[in-house]
Formats: C-alpha cells, sequence, structure tokens
C-alpha cells in the first residue's frame, strides 16, 4: 500500500519506538535543546516552558499541526520530559466516547501531558466532554440512569493538552480556540536534515560515512526527518551486505536506487502521478478523484502522501480547475524520460 513506502512520512512498524541503541525512540531528542529545525517553534516553546516553570503552573495547551514526520510526537515528548512529567498518548480513532478518557484524566498528576493525535478525528461528544476539562480541568459523568441519574463534577489536576493533527482545517473552531498556542511545524531544510543524520550516526555507532553520502540521503528526504533516519537505516544495510559497511555518496545511490527513490527524493508512485497528469489529461488542471480513478489509487492517499511533497518542491500546482503540472514538474518528467 502507499502508506509502506518508503518514503512515506506516514509511521510504519520500523518507526515504532522500541527501546534499544538503535532504535527510532532513541535517535530522537528528548530536551528542547537537542531539537533540530523549526526554530521560530522552539523559541515560542522555550517561552511557555520557562513561564510555566516560573509560575510552577502546566504549559499551555499546545496546537502542533503539518504534514506527518516532522516531530510532533516527540515534541509531545520533549515537552514532558522539560516539565519534568508523564506523557499519556491516545488519537482521535481511539476515542469513542467522553468516557473513555475518564480514566486517564483522573489519573493524571499536576503538570501531566495529554498527547491526542490525529485530534481533528475526536467525535463530536467526546470534543465537547474535553472542553471543560481544558478550560476548568474538570470533567462531568453520570451515575445511573433515568430518574435516578446524577451529574457529578470531578476536578482534575492541572495539565497540559497537547494535539496533532495533519489536517487543521478539519477542528471545529471552538476546539481550536481552546489551545493557547498553536503551530504549523514546516518541511525541514538539507541543512537541518544534515544535523540530524549525524546526531543519529554516533547514536548508531556509523563511523564510516562520507560527509557527502550524509548530504545525499538528506537531500532525498522529502525534507522529512522519519523519512530521513529511515532512508539511512536502508544505506546501512546496503552497505554492509555489499561494501562492508562503508557508506560513499556511490553506495547511497545504489541503495536508494533499489529502492526506487530518486535524487528529488520521488517514488513510484509518485511518478506515476506525475506521469498520469501529463499522459493522460495533458498537464491538467484535472480533479483528484479523476487522477485516483486512473492510478486506481484511493484519493485520501494521493492528497494526503503524495500532493504535499510535490507541492512544496514546485512540481504541482492546485487550482480551482484542479491539479496541474508546473514547468518543473515538466522538465523534470522530459529527463526523467530520456534517462
Amino acid at each position: 500500500m502507499a502508506k509502506d513506502r518508503i518514503v512515506s512520512a506516514q509511521q510504519q512498524t520500523e518507526d515504532a519506538p522500541v527501546e534499544s541503541a538503535e532504535t527510532p525512540r532513541s535517535l530522537r531528542p528528548t530536551r528542547l535543546d537537542g531539537f533540530t529545525g523549526q526554530a521560530d517553534l522552539r523559541q515560542r516553546l522555550r517561552i511557555a516552558l520557562d513561564a510555566a516553570q516560573q509560575r510552577n503552573e502546566p504549559m499551555e495547551h499546545l496546537l502542533l499541526h503539518g504534514p506527518p514526520g516532522l516531530g510532533k510526537t516527540t515534541l509531545a515528548h520533549v515537552v514532558a520530559n522539560e516539565m519534568d512529567s508523564r506523557v499519556f498518548v491516545t488519537s482521535g480513532p481511539a476515542l469513542t466516547r467522553g468516557s473513555d478518557l475518564v480514566g486517564t484524566l483522573t489519573r493524571m498528576q499536576p503538570r501531566d501531558i495529554l498527547f491526542i493525535d490525529e485530534i481533528h478525528r475526536l467525535p463530536v461528544s467526546v470534543e465537547e466532554y474535553i472542553y471543560p476539562a481544558m478550560e476548568d480541568f474538570k470533567i462531568d459523568f453520570t451515575l445511573d440512569s433515568g430518574m435516578h441519574a446524577k451529574v457529578v463534577t470531578y476536578q482534575l489536576k492541572p495539565f497540559t493538552l497537547i494535539g496533532a493533527t495533519t489536517r487543521a482545517g478539519l477542528l471545529t473552531s471552538a476546539l481550536r480556540s481552546r489551545f493557547g498556542i498553536s503551530h504549523r511545524l514546516e518541511y525541514y531544510e538539507v541543512e537541518e536534515l544534515d544535523t540530524i543524520l549525524e546526531r543519529a550516526m554516533e547514536r548508531m555507532r556509523l563511523k564510516e560515512i562520507t560527509t557527502d553520502a550524509r548530504h545525499r540521503i538528506a537531500e532525498r528526504s522529502r525534507g522529512t526527518p522519519r523519512i530521513c533516519l529511515r532512508l539511512l537505516r536502508r544505506v546501512r544495510d546496503f552497505a554492509q551486505v555489499r561494501n562492508r559497511g562503508h557508506i560513499d555518496a556511490d553506495i547511497v545511490a545504489s541503495a536508494l536506487e533499489l529502492e526506487g527513490v530518486d535524487e528529488l527524493g520521488l517514488d513510484a508512485l509518485d511518478r506515476t502521478y506525475l506521469r498520469t497528469i501529463e499522459k493522460v489529461y495533458g498537464g491538467g488542471p484535472v480533479g483528484l478523484e479523476a487522477i485516483a480513478a486512473t492510478m486506481g489509487e484511493d484519493a485520501g492517499t494521493l492528497e494526503d502522501l503524495v500532493e504535499p511533497y510535490l507541492l512544496q518542491i514546485g512540481h504541482l500546482a492546485r487550482t480551482r480547475q484542479g491539479r496541474q503540472l508546473t514547468d518543473a514538474a515538466k522538465a523534470w518528467l522530459d529527463t526523467a524520460a530520456g534517462d
């Protein structure tokens, strides 16, 4: 499936936070000073954290939004570490009714963190249930039913809710307004990914890798740390088997060619998407549903996992009439056709 592509920013099994010397969790920063990229957000968080600690209060509720794989979950754990508190993790789809949160909310201690991933998928009933929890640190729940029903108010310990979403536009205005801090995470620069790779190599004890090789991996990582670390592991494995562990630019090129990842970080699905618009629809404009039907892919998959990066690198334009290839995309397709 599309989400299992090596260049997909969605979390995969190999990205699961299992503790060991070479797993993604161990490669993630644990403190704000060790977090690379998102400079504006880091400054905002540093001020918010320091102010909260000086007042001995929880940090304001925080909404993080933007493409997947940019560090939203990592930042939730960083905030918890900075506040010397615990983080409780759940997701919008996992919460079907308000009572699903009662156990977690009542266990939380002052300044703990509740992290809700995919918060845009919260059911309305759950969303309305957490409003008083966010505003007044209290929840109401009903005991018994019928004429014997009794509403009990439970006072919660002051906590911080961190919500993460890739679709901020789907959040209700009522929910968005309850977050004191809202910030969109942007794609990373190649230099920032290079720094992330350098730190990861130290943790993975990779010494036989050239600076040029590291830079080549960063260039093909689609501005996304999660993809960057995934490519590093694939290149490491390739080098271990084919080149006695030594990694240079040629090894990176060979390893990623085997994975179907080109110089821009595009894979087979990206290329099929672009060529479908070019060959079937004359470069566009064309509607997303038509592209998806022609490719035999889900429209939501293309919108979430393919289009954001193509828009970022200037290969795709979204107009009122539909999707359209840019001159840069046409030039790239002409070059690719000649290879």
